[in-house]
């Protein structure tokens, strides 16, 4: 997962509330750092990716949210 990739993906799985999301919640499986200070910080876009659909116990198809075409986003939402 790119960087670009995760913030697209962000924007259509939680599009209220992903980008204050990303700079409010604390995930300890980030070393205790927000989703936007792990970025920031260099690490994996992907492994971000994965703690925040955890954290927000989404199901599991989610961590592959950013290989969606946006043609196919609303049915692979069903």
């Amino acid at each position: 997962m790119r960087e670009s990739e995760f913030y697209s993906a962000l924007d259509w799985v939680f599009p209220s509330q992903g980008r204050s999301l990303i700079q409010d919640l604390v995930l300890y499986s980030l070393g205790e750092q927000t989703p936007q200070e792990a970025l920031n910080a260099g690490m994996d876009p992907q492994r971000v990716w994965d703690a925040l659909i955890r954290a927000m116990d989404m199901p599991e198809k989610y961590r592959f949210a950013h290989r969606v075409k946006p043609d196919d986003r609303q049915a692979w939402q069903a």
